[in-house]
């Protein structure tokens, strides 16, 4: 379909979502779907729910709606969602409350006021999600509230739907002026949210206190028709054009919320706690609509302690959003910022956004109390890896250790604006690990408000992610350099195991050329497990252990393979390339290869970049650098 016939199919979609009718048959729609009456928090949580939700083994929701744009805080959204939006879309009590997102720079705050806006809009688009309101109201409101309060009991009860709110000033006189109150025949049309064309979602950002004015809340007096209808009293003398009126059935975002002058946060007391906001001369005005503002915790922690802002405190919702701890999907996050930059064309070698994201979570995380457990230690913990002697229970432990953990540290967006100076200063399109980290301690040394003593120990993070990035590299020639190395793997892997199982059953292994009996192999099996630590004194458990997942597997008629245990793999290919150290360096080190030396390092290097994601440039890079490394 070419984009002309895309744009005509999109505008006959648009014009599919118009519809326009009486009052009379809007009470059609609403018996048939009584969903199109839900409240603002209803909405919003009903479009987080059918986007889709799984559960894992624990009992944890996951919420797909933010899974596009969010990384590693499916904790903290699972709160969000489930404290706030499932309880307010209930009408519990917090649909009373603010909703104030606190967290660190480009934490995710924004990200996800914008996801919530961008959803809406699209989810007024869907049957489910259709919309209605009186045609020419300034702030589309609901057509239910043309029922008469005495009569709302009985509609309740005939419907099941509750009807909160009153007419605003504007509806209230065309209903009695064109009308004659009879509320049947007042037209109504189904409309789509849109922040650009305002409706449904307002924005309110502070500015200078002296010439901001309190209009762009709440509308004001429209001075051109005043002389024509002679009263400021007079609805069609009044714009209904503030941010709470056009918010109306939606959301309203507070931008750096507490920034604003004291008067512009006072209309929010009723308006959360009622429902309603005084605007001109005017009744109460009804609003239902969603509040969520975002602040970083310096200015929350300056606005609680003034007393004068307690009554608002009360009516808060405080959800701290911290930084990602996981390495995993600190690089989805990377990935996701590099596509939206001119960046994207760039080759980024594999393992230089994964040691960039060591340094990055290294640098959130909080020392543990906890005996044997440092940082790189909880950084694997927290990624879901498998450390030596911690458990699942341990893992918990840490996680409540310190409840702000990930408040603080260094964000996403610095981290891509060193990759961004890594590029300017290579002369090829493509950058590796070393590259990023040089880049990131420049940045360190430049950076005029890290004090020394932070800058120590930020300056030992990068020297830590750069050890762990030597073992990558390490790891990444290790299996290029093997030739078949499933098959060697595997050979190695079926020996070790043999000997396990003689070792743990107290039996002999039978030698397959001369039949004799012999003892386990005991210095086979140390030197697989001496290559991720297995201590002496640890190896039984080590050992036992294998035997039982290779006892679980056989129960559920699973073959177990090499793949089968993370930390065995691990230990067989480091076996692996321990034995073939001394090929690599000769290959790797030498000026001028022999032609078995030469036909080796291309081979290698295509493998490289045919099946681990390297180009040419990054590959020859890596190998040099590993034989640098074994020839330490």
């Amino acid at each position: 379909m070419s984009f002309l016939d895309r744009l005509n199919t999109y505008r006959a979609e648009e014009e599919g979502l118009r519809w326009e009718g009486t009052f009379h048959e809007y009470i059609e729609i609403v018996r048939e779907h009584p969903s199109v009456a839900k409240t603002a928090h209803a909405r919003i949580y009903d479009m987080i729910s059918s986007a889709g939700i799984d559960t894992d083994a624990d009992g944890h929701h996951h919420y797909s709606f933010f899974e596009t744009e969010m990384y590693g805080l499916s904790s903290t959204l699972e709160r969000l969602v489930e404290e706030y939006f499932h309880a307010a879309a209930r009408r519990l009590d917090v649909r009373k409350r603010i909703l104030l997102l606190m967290g660190p720079v480009s934490g995710g705050k924004s990200t996800i006021v914008t996801m919530l806006k961008r959803g809406m809009e699209q989810y007024s688009k869907t049957p489910d999600g259709a919309l209605y309101a009186i045609k020419g109201c300034p702030m589309h409101e609901e057509p239910l509230h043309l029922i008469p309060l005495e009569l709302r009991n009985e509609f309740e009860r005939e419907f099941g739907i509750r009807i909160e709110g009153n007419l605003c000033p504007s509806c209230r006189m065309r209903l009695d002026e064109s009308y004659g109150g009879h509320i049947e025949q007042v037209p109504v049309e189904r409309v789509v949210m849109s922040e650009d064309r305002r409706i449904g979602i307002g924005t309110f950002s502070p500015s200078d206190p002296k010439s901001q004015d309190i209009a762009d809340l709440t509308g004001s007096i429209d001075f051109s028709t005043i002389t024509e209808f002679g009263s400021e009293s007079d609805p069609r003398a009044y714009r209904f054009d503030g941010e709470l009126n056009k918010a109306n059935r939606g959301i309203m975002e507070f931008q750096e919320m507490l920034k604003c002058d004291e008067k512009f946060l006072w209309h929010l007391l009723s308006l959360t706690q009622e429902g309603n906001f005084k605007a001109g001369r005017f009744a109460l005005i009804s609003a239902d609509e969603l509040v969520v503002a975002h602040t970083n915790e310096a200015e929350y922690r300056s606005f609680v302690a003034n007393k004068k802002n307690e009554a608002l405190q009360s009516r808060m919702i405080v959800m701290p959003i911290p930084y990602n701890l996981r390495v995993d999907d600190e690089v989805k996050i990377y990935d996701k910022l590099v596509h939206q930059s001119d960046l994207k064309d760039v080759h980024i070698a594999p393992h230089a956004l994964r040691t960039a994201a060591i340094f990055s979570i290294l640098t959130r995380l909080k020392e543990s109390k906890k005996q044997g457990v440092d940082l790189l230690k909880k950084l694997y913990l927290y990624n879901g890896q498998t450390v030596e002697g911690m458990k699942d229970a341990d893992l918990k432990e840490l996680r409540t250790e310190y409840s702000d953990e990930g408040m603080s540290g260094l964000d996403p967006r610095y981290i891509i604006n060193r990759i961004s100076t890594a590029l300017i200063r290579r002369d090829t399109q493509c950058i590796n690990a070393l590259d990023v980290l040089r880049a990131i301690k420049d940045g360190l040394d430049q950076h005029a408000s890290i004090g020394a003593e932070d800058r120590e120990r930020l300056l030992n993070f990068v020297a830590l992610a750069r050890k762990e990035f030597d073992e990558m590299a390490k790891t990444e020639v290790q299996k290029a350099f093997v030739y078949s190395f499933e098959e060697s793997a595997k050979t190695l892997l079926d020996n070790y195991l043999d000997n396990v199982e003689a070792y743990c059953n107290w039996q002999k292994l039978k030698d397959p050329l001369t039949g004799e009996e012999l003892d386990p192999d005991e210095r086979l099996m140390r030197s697989i497990e001496e290559q991720i630590g297995i201590s002496e004194n640890a190896k039984r458990t080590f050992r036992e252990e294998i035997l039982i997942r290779i006892s679980t597997y056989a129960r559920r008629g699973k073959k177990f393979n090499y793949h089968s245990h993370e930390r065995l793999r691990e230990a067989i290919e480091r076996k692996l390339f321990a034995d073939l150290k001394d090929v690599v360096k000769i290959t790797t080190s030498s000026k001028t290869p022999d032609e078995t030396h030469l036909k080796k390092i291309n081979e290698v290097t295509a493998r490289l970049i045919d099946e681990h994601g390297y180009c040419p440039s990054c590959a020859n890079e890596l190998l040099r650098y590993t034989g640098s490394l074994l020839n330490r």
